[in-house]
């Protein structure tokens, strides 16, 4: 008996090490759920900020997050995703939001801050990005995970790209 609960024992901390090695860096589904709680962090913020300075940064710093996002989405996740589904619905619906939130990153990008159209141009931005991300998380997540793809090798190139478009973006400023 002793020999094989050392043999388990050994093969279950084989399997976590190997577990543990792969999954440094998050899944796909991970990477964007973090990426949607990061930028509604930074609404919030805009949302409590009366200094004019602080909310010309905090709107350069969410076009940044969401552009890169919707980059990373459309390039990687949704073409596997929309394969994986044979969707016809979920994706579509989702580029089309993307666009409606990369005109409105257009409209207040570089702007100064004042007045109430800038402010409300953010607040709708606000609302467009959670109605979208809800329907990803409650909807397209959930799918997406039940469908067979490999998630970890998904997010490892959602990642190296996000950090390729963080840094061409970072070079342009």
């Amino acid at each position: 008996m002793p020999s094989t609960t050392t043999a388990t024992t050994s093969r279950k901390s084989t399997t976590r090490r190997t577990t543990t090695a792969r999954t440094k860096t998050p899944d796909a589904v991970s990477l964007l759920r973090a990426d949607h709680k990061l930028v509604a962090g930074l609404f919030e913020q805009f949302e409590k900020s009366r200094s004019t300075a602080k909310k010309k940064q905090l709107v350069a710093q969410i076009c940044l997050e969401l552009t890169v996002h919707a980059q990373v989405e459309e390039e990687i996740f949704y073409p596997e995703v929309q394969a994986a589904l044979k969707d016809k619905e979920l994706v579509p619906e989702a580029r089309v939001e993307h666009q409606s939130i990369k005109d409105l990153i257009a409209a207040v990008e570089g702007v100064e801050p004042g007045g109430e159209d800038y402010d409300a141009k953010v607040k709708v931005m606000s609302e467009w990005v959670k109605h979208h991300v809800k329907e990803e998380q409650n909807e397209m997540f959930p799918k997406a995970k039940k469908s067979g793809l490999d998630m970890a090798e998904l997010g490892e190139r959602i990642l190296q790209r996000k950090q390729e478009l963080m840094a061409q973006e970072q070079a342009k400023h």
